[in-house]
């Protein structure tokens, strides 16, 4: 077992039981060493059969726990920054899940903290940068066989929405995810946001705004429009089409599986995010275990949680305020590559 990265995973709930279960069963390379979940009955159901396993519910022990080497950070965004300020002070690699940090000016805390560092410890999980179809997308754009990218169209659905959960969470929860994406993709910062709200659907709380429209504007005039819509009611669907000069390109609809029986045929559609980019969320935390071991970080970091908090934030502003609100980002400390690289 010395061989293998102990790593220490922090919240049992959802995410990180699915965390628990993909670093014992399925990467490479690593081991869960600890857990930590202030409910401790569900940190010890979430590693129920899992031999060495310590729990505890006090997170910065956990990092302390013998063997660990490294930190995947699965609890709730606010939670976030003391947990990324606690492994840099320990100098543990960090794979934390989005949102890195939900307000900008903790995030900024995090990006200032690895930078005095002067090495990157942290990676942000942003799986859609490990899915197939969007690494496919983001190769045919990076080659410009398609010319210059013009506009992306995306779609993002979910079955129904959590108990809880705000209008201003369509756009600072869900819509990080194509906030992140469209930088990667287009290799640009979004610059300023945009949200129209239609009139709520019949299948929405009282209350929540759903459906949204965001549009997002770029340093080089590409337009990135999301239909945000959490309770559509029939699955999850995530889609996403590159108009560019020349051509376009659209991912999203093929990932399914088709059934045909007598009488007919039925396509099956994802339910949630789990099912929909699990191969994406395993080769997310094989690269990062690979690259740990290498003493490197490869995948998307801090300063790119950091600017997915700024734009969503702009983007909750523009929700309240229904203007165009412009995005307004620090400097970028040298430690960083540009968006897409």
């Amino acid at each position: 077992m010395d061989d293998l990265l102990g790593v220490a995973i922090l919240g049992a709930g959802h995410m990180g039981a699915d965390h628990i279960r993909r670093v014992d069963q399925v990467v490479s390379g690593a081991r869960v060493a600890v857990v930590a979940d202030p409910d401790r009955d569900r940190a010890e159901e979430a590693v129920a059969g899992l031999a060495g396993v310590a729990v505890h519910t006090d997170p910065l022990a956990a990092l302390d726990a013998p063997g660990v080497a490294a930190v995947l950070i699965a609890s709730p965004g606010p939670a976030h920054e003391e947990a990324l300020l606690a492994a840099f002070a320990r100098g543990l690699p960090v794979l934390c899940e989005k949102p890195m940090v939900p307000d900008p000016a903790g995030a900024l805390r995090v990006v200032e903290a690895e930078a005095r560092l002067g090495r990157r410890l942290a990676q942000i999980g942003f799986m859609r940068r490990y899915d197939t179809e969007y690494r496919r997308l983001k190769s045919l754009l990076d080659g410009g066989t398609l010319g210059r990218p013009l506009m992306l169209h995306c779609t993002h659905r979910n079955v129904s929405s959590p108990a809880g959960f705000t209008s201003a969470m369509l756009v600072n929860s869900s819509v990080s995810h194509e906030i992140d994406a469209a930088r990667w993709l287009l290799g640009q910062e979004l610059t300023a946001v945009t949200v129209v709200r239609p009139t709520p659907s019949a299948g929405a709380p009282a209350g929540l705004l759903d459906p949204q429209f965001v549009l997002f504007e770029t340093e080089r005039g590409a337009l990135v429009d999301v239909e945000v819509f959490v309770n559509c009611g029939f699955g999850y669907q995530v889609r996403c089409e590159a108009v560019c000069e020349a051509g376009s390109a659209r991912i999203g609809d093929a990932h399914t599986m088709v059934v045909t029986t007598t009488g007919g045929a039925r396509e099956e559609v994802a339910q949630d995010y789990l099912v929909r980019f699990a191969d994406a969320y395993d080769r997310e935390v094989q690269a990062w275990v690979d690259a740990t071991r290498r003493g490197q970080v490869t995948g998307p970091g801090a300063w790119d949680g950091y600017t997915a908090s700024v734009v969503a934030e702009a983007g909750v502003r523009a929700l309240e305020t229904g203007g165009r609100v412009a995005v307004e980002l620090a400097p970028r400390p040298d430690l960083y590559a540009a968006p897409g690289r």
